[in-house]
């Protein structure tokens, strides 16, 4: 590099001052980078990835016939002493350029197929021979007939087009120019200063003032050593091919008209070139009539590819990109049609059963290969008896029209087994089953939307009906749906309409029978249906959402209630049930804060409940939050425990201060249950070991009793202490 830029300096410092010789150190000097260029370009061919290696070897070859070509054109002026304008120079730069242009379309950035190279080349061919009549007029007509008349010399002349069709093909494939390959820059700035020094030399020859040494030889060695500099500069880092990003984003305008640009100018020039007798001289009419088949042969390529365009569009509108499918749109088209003929018609609504938990356990790339392979076996399932769709996500249909020679129910059980992990899968893990629902048309169905939401009701209750199942739509069912909506949405207004009321279940210390804290219970009382129980509408709370401003305003009455009792009984704590969803939220500390602070409630007067399986799901920043929690000096106890994923190691990671012990353990005990009791046992023993409270839950009978306080559980809750009521017990003593 610092050798050709010191050619490159001293030639500069020779032609500015015209000393002697000055013809054959600038011949020299463009000798000696180009081949400087040339080794360049073979070691960036040498380096880098394979993709590159044809783009920077047609480089180098390029570099080389510069070389070759410049000191053929030094040996012939030695020998002539004129202006070689030979068939031997012309013919050696001719095939520089063709190699030139060759690289540019292996570039990284041109198309990848032959019908957008070609469409790129003629994008290029259109501009230089457009530029030809322009040329003409203001250069060209100047330059003698006779001169014309060697074909060498009039290649010579037309070097600046071809330049810039390189120039063309270059923005072409380029890129935006943020996200452009650097090289390209470079080599862009390299074609720039080639096609002045070729304009400025053609405009020299035609008014007689070039001599070889002129300054302006400066600029071909100039171009040399950018091509060379730009061998220096790493590899793209999708250099492989993968990235699609420049695809995919559509070009800007002024690079869609590029080609188209220079044509009307052509028109004009054609125009100014007439001579005085009316004819337009040879070598423009030729040139025109070239660019008028450039520009047919430019516009049937693209018109087939806007014809494969159409093609591609349809497919990614209607088809599954993933699992190749028909998507949701093609799926309700075709169903539409069927029911416009007045055909049978059925529909399977499939959903795969557990496959969330397939993406957070062993990541999205793992869900969409599964997805992948069992849409494959649904297809071959399905085997031509009927329409497989993928709707979205982990949801499939299946439209059944005509004849049906296959009973949907009989399709349904075809897909189960489909489903089903063969002998040799190791993971049934990543395996999940499926629910289906079936729909089919009848009068009650005023629509294809109803037929899906039919559907979409028995599959529902497949899912119900413990999964890896199928259900068909009945009146039953669907007068079922119908009570579930309308009940989420008397749902949606309990909370504003105050219908949500709370009654406390007293927790009793076994030892005294005193009653010093409580579990607050939600109870709904519905306008229509009555006072209905957490049971009831709990779990639509949680499906829909809801449960988050169900679980603050108990949150807040709960901390009212038990600020009243503590006026009697300072040392009266209330206990509060929090859903999962409520503790993976970040806005729970500062329910609980405003809460307890709102009624002047200590902190440790309040106690949240939460279920084994809402822990032991809980991330790093659930944890964070549950001991930010315990030094506000919030109680955290495990509910239901023994009942979920009961282990030794989440007992040290969850800062707990209680366990609740099952009421099925509990209530075993009045049986002589042996197993009961020793279990029972071992959870008192393990909450000592790890200094947390103890209350054993659904306590009902004097038995019971007998047997948890022999056992030595602290404290004991349940039905014989007192059923869930208002919060007057609090305070005082078992009867």
């Amino acid at each position: 590099m610092l050798v050709a830029g010191a050619v490159l300096v001293a030639e500069a410092f020779w032609l500015v001052a015209a000393l002697p010789g000055a013809a054959l150190v600038s011949d020299l000097g463009a000798l000696l980078v180009a081949g400087w260029a040339t080794v360049a370009c073979v070691g960036a061919a040498r380096r880098q990835p394979s993709p590159l290696r044809r783009f920077w070897t047609l480089l180098a070859v390029t570099m080389a016939l510069a070389a070759l070509g410049r000191a053929t054109w030094t040996a012939q002026r030695l020998g002539g002493g004129d202006l070689p304008h030979t068939p031997l120079v012309g013919a050696v730069f001719t095939v520089g350029i063709l190699t030139g242009t060759a690289a540019l379309l292996c570039s990284p950035s041109a198309p990848r197929t032959a019908v957008g190279r070609a469409r790129t080349l003629l994008d290029g061919v259109i501009v230089a021979l457009a530029l030809v009549p322009i040329g003409w007029v203001l250069v060209f007509r100047g330059v003698a007939a006779a001169e014309l008349a060697d074909p060498a010399r009039t290649l010579g002349l037309l070097y600046p087009m071809f330049d810039l069709m390189q120039l063309t093909i270059l923005v072409t494939v380029a890129g935006p120019v943020r996200t452009a390959w650097r090289p390209m820059s470079v080599l862009a700035a390299s074609l720039t200063i080639r096609v002045l020094a070729d304009v400025g030399y053609v405009s020299l020859v035609a008014r007689g003032d070039y001599a070889a040494g002129h300054v302006i030889d400066l600029c071909w060695p100039l171009s040399y050593l950018l091509i060379g500099l730009a061998a220096r500069y790493p590899p793209p880092p999708d250099c492989d091919g993968t990235d699609d990003t420049a695809e995919a984003s559509p070009p800007p305008w002024w690079r869609v008209a590029l080609p188209y640009l220079p044509v009307g100018g052509a028109i004009i020039a054609v125009v100014l070139a007439r001579r005085p007798t009316g004819q337009t001289p040879q070598l423009v009419f030729v040139t025109m009539m070239a660019l008028l088949a450039a520009l047919a042969v430019r516009q049937g390529l693209a018109a087939n590819e806007n014809l494969r365009l159409v093609v591609r569009l349809r497919r990614l509108a209607y088809g599954d990109q993933l699992t190749g499918l028909p998507n949701r749109l093609l799926f309700n088209r075709r169903l539409r049609l069927a029911l416009r003929d007045g055909r049978p018609v059925a529909v399977l609504l499939l959903d795969l059963d557990g496959f969330k938990q397939v993406n957070d356990r062993f990541g999205h790339a793992t869900g969409d290969t599964l997805l992948t392979g069992l849409a494959a076996r649904m297809r071959a399932a399905v085997d031509g008896d009927g329409t497989i769709a993928r709707l979205g996500g982990d949801e499939f249909a299946v439209l059944v029209d005509g004849d049906r020679p296959v009973p949907p129910e009989q399709l349904a059980e075809r897909l189960l087994a489909a489903l089903r992990p063969s002998d040799g899968d190791e993971d049934v893990g990543v395996h999940p089953s499926a629910s289906i629902g079936i729909a089919e048309y009848g009068p009650q169905h005023a629509s294809h939307t109803d037929l899906l939401r039919d559907a979409d009701i028995a599959m529902y209750a497949a899912k119900a009906a413990g999964k890896s199942a199928y259900r068909t739509c009945t009146p039953a069912l669907r007068e079922s749906a119908v009570s579930r909506a309308e009940l989420i949405a008397d749902l949606r207004r309990a909370v504003d309409e105050e219908q949500l009321h709370l009654e406390f279940q007293p927790i009793v210390e076994l030892a005294t029978g005193a009653v010093r804290s409580a579990e607050a219970l939600v109870r709904w009382r519905h306008p229509r249906l009555g006072v209905l129980p957490p049971a009831r509408f709990l779990p639509l709370a949680e499906e829909t959402g809801l449960i988050l401003p169900i679980d603050r305003w108990v949150i807040h009455e709960a901390c009212r209630a038990a600020a009243t009792w503590r006026e009697r009984a300072p040392e009266a704590t209330v206990a509060v049930n929090i859903s999962a969803a409520h503790l993976r939220r970040p806005d729970l500390i500062a329910t609980v804060t405003a809460a307890t602070a709102g009624v002047g409630l200590a902190p440790r007067a309040l106690t949240l409940e939460l279920t084994e399986s809402a822990l032991i799901e809980g991330t790093e920043a659930v944890l964070e939050r549950l001991r930010q929690l315990r030094e506000l000096g919030i109680g955290i106890a495990i509910d239901d425990f023994g009942t979920g994923y009961s282990s030794l190691s989440y007992l040290h990671r969850i800062p707990a201060t209680e366990l609740k012990i099952d009421r099925s353990f509990v209530a075993r005990l009045g049986t002589d249950d042996e197993r009961a009791y020793a279990t029972v046992e071992m959870v008192t023993r393990l909450a000592g070991a790890f200094d947390l409270a103890v209350v054993a839950e659904g306590v009902e009978t004097e038995r019971q009793h007998a047997a948890v306080t022999a056992i030595g559980c602290p404290r004991g809750q349940g039905y014989l202490y007192g059923r869930p009521d208002g919060p007057g017990t609090v305070g005082q003593n078992r009867p």
